[in-house]
């Protein structure tokens, strides 16, 4: 059974149900190594320097930020610690709306909510009422040292969790030359759209997600397969076991419920302010001397050297 990515709890107004947090999708891609053609012996990337061409080991590499074209500000591991979230191990539903009115577009990444021990009564109490109300939790959660909003909705037996795309990441369709207006503006007679109605109406059936197979990649699953067998290759894994969660108390969902009302409990939507992708400007202020580096131009050619190992996926 997959381990849990953390196990903590999913808060909404004084009520905490003990959850771990489970991926919510497996990834079917092909890996395939790289070799040379000649030996077949794998081909490796190096890290060198762009003006001397020396490697450059894990522990002399730092990160930047390139502010400007070929211009860097190292920025130190306790910068991205200052800003890097405090809460780690909880989903904290700041408010509830209605399912409907979430874009497609904001849906990202599922994951699976799954209850740890006597943890089942809020568990099932918060997927019922979310069924009955038609509603989804808005909330934070940090996954690993990123925070994201997330929606918590049911789905059957489960709580699911679907980290959504802040309103940045997303490109506005106007920013496109897209066809404005009705179907009259574009000479479109109403027969066609009958018609279009009609073709719809006719291959309209329901959704069964089970009846689509990812076809090319079973078919080169066939051939790899055909491939190791005639190389006389094979080889194993085992999963690693899973840690059972520890034991949860019991709670009084009903004295609980009734002090969230009264005291209409709710976890406080922080006040972000909009920012753009874009790069900061350099025209009003300067980076300190010692912070900046500039980057020169290459010199000598890169010496072969061993180095990480690189991966292509199909």
């Amino acid at each position: 059974m997959p381990r849990p990515i953390w196990s903590g709890s999913l808060s909404f107004g004084l009520l905490n149900v003990p959850v771990s947090l489970m991926s919510g999708e497996r990834r079917m891609d092909l890996s395939f190594r790289m070799l040379d053609a000649r030996n077949k012996k794998p081909i490796r990337y190096e890290r060198v320097n762009a003006e001397t061409g020396e490697e450059v080991p894990w522990k002399d590499i730092v990160k930047a930020f390139e502010y400007d074209k070929g211009s860097y500000v190292v920025i130190e591991k306790e910068d991205i610690a200052a800003a890097a979230p405090e809460t780690h191990e909880s989903i904290d539903v700041e408010a509830f709306v209605d399912a409907e009115s979430i874009g497609l577009r904001f849906f990202e990444k599922p994951y699976i909510l799954v209850p740890g021990k006597k943890a089942e009564k809020g568990y099932v109490l918060l997927r019922e009422t979310l069924k009955e109300t038609g509603k989804v939790g808005i909330a934070r959660v940090v996954i690993r040292t990123r925070e994201y909003i997330c929606a918590v909705m049911p789905e059957g037996d489960a709580l699911i969790m679907i980290l959504l795309r802040y309103p940045q990441e997303l490109v506005a369709p106007d920013e496109y030359k897209l066809p404005q207006g009705g179907a009259s503006d574009y000479r479109v007679a109403p027969k066609e759209l009958e018609m279009a109605k009609q073709l719809i109406e006719s291959m309209t059936s329901e959704w069964e997600p089970d009846s689509y197979q990812d076809e090319f990649r079973e078919r080169l699953s066939d051939i790899i397969k055909k491939r190791v067998k005639q190389a006389g290759a094979t080889t194993t894994f085992e999963e690693p076991e899973h840690r059972e969660d520890s034991a949860t108390n019991v709670v009084d969902f009903m004295a609980l419920l009734q002090k969230s009302l009264e005291t209409n409990k709710r976890t406080p939507a922080k006040a972000t302010p909009v920012k753009t992708a874009s790069k900061p400007s350099t025209k009003d202020s300067k980076p300190a001397k010692k912070a900046a580096v500039k980057k020169a131009p290459a010199k000598k050619a890169a010496k072969k050297s061993p180095a990480k190992k690189a991966r292509k996926s199909a």
